[in-house]
Parts: C-alpha cells; structure tokens; sequence
C-alpha cells in the first residue's frame, strides 16, 4: 500500500481543507469513480471476424461545430487494435432492454470477438462500423486522431452518421444499471 501524503487542514477563507481519507492508487480511483453514474455506451469496430467492441461510460461528446466524439479505450483490450486497423468505431446509445448486450461487450461472460454480437441485430452507416439497429442512438465515427496516454487511449472520432432509435438510456452506477429517460 501506498504511503498517504501528509496534509493539514488550514483555513483558505470560508473554505477549511481536510486531508483526504483514501490512498490515491488505482482502486482508490476506481472506487470514486464507482460513485459517478456514466452513461453506457458499446463501442464497436472491424468488419466480419474481425468485429469486437467494449461496452464503456468513457464515450462523450468532445465538440458539435465540428461534430466529433472522444472515446477512452484501454490499449490492452481487444477493441483498441481494430479500431486502430479500421480507422471507424460506433458510440452504441444502449437503452434499459440491452443490458444482456452491454455485459457481453463487457466480456462477462466469456465471449470475444464477433461472438459478443450474438442477439442483436446489426447495420452499417457510413464508416462501415457495426452499428446496433435498436440503439437508443449510434454515432457513427471515423478515427481523426490517437492519443495514447498511460494504459488508455483517447480516440478522437470525426462523426459522420447518426441514427436514432427509441427508449430509455442506460446509465452505469456503483456496479449496476439504470434506466433514464424514456
């Protein structure tokens, strides 16, 4: 375990300063995060075989003059390379009746590759990324540039298509899903 920083409280006008009470290490941050609801998102890529995708909450919108998406992608993972190869990925809007989908992406039960696209129905746009016919949205992207940056990457993604569907998104929280909207 890591060593805490020493810190002390002082005054800073209204304000009073406390140590903080977790070690800033990796479950540190990933239990504050576990307290941020995201909204969750598949993001897919490659063509035939070579399809896979990652479900996220790390998908947002980074402009809309021009329109253009940031995704974070772990550069360990399985999509990563493809998106890389392909040059595409689609932002899946998932909706409350595809939480089944959102866990496959996730890998949890077991699956890789093409496999997790088994009971869904798929299209294209215009990058040629998979898109899901029954997203809440999909924002079809073309990567415009890769920053790798410690164990992630950050993708940037020039929109060039957009479908909407029907429903309520699904936001991930604490270790479960929530439906929004509708």
């Amino acid at each position: 375990m890591s060593a805490q920083p020493s810190v002390r409280a002082f005054d800073v006008g209204s304000t009073t300063l406390r140590p903080a009470n977790h070690a800033v290490d990796a479950e540190g941050l990933k239990h504050a995060l576990r307290a941020l609801g995201g909204g969750v998102s598949i993001i897919t890529a490659g063509e035939g075989d070579t399809r896979t995708g990652a479900t996220v909450t790390s998908a947002t919108g980074l402009s809309i003059e021009p329109p253009r998406m940031i995704v974070t992608l772990n550069r360990s993972s399985s999509t990563f390379p493809v998106v890389e190869r392909y040059g595409h990925f689609c932002v899946n809007v998932v909706g409350q009746d595809h939480e089944t989908l959102a866990n496959q992406f996730a890998g949890r039960d077991g699956l890789k590759g093409a496999e997790r696209y088994r009971g869904a129905e798929w299209i294209r746009l215009v990058s040629g990324a998979p898109v899901l016919e029954a997203a809440v949205a999909a924002i079809d992207c073309e990567v415009e540039e890769v920053i790798e940056r410690h164990s992630h990457a950050i993708v940037l993604g020039r929109v060039v298509g957009i479908r909407f569907g029907d429903g309520a998104s699904l936001v991930y929280r604490g270790g479960r899903y929530y439906a929004v909207g509708g």
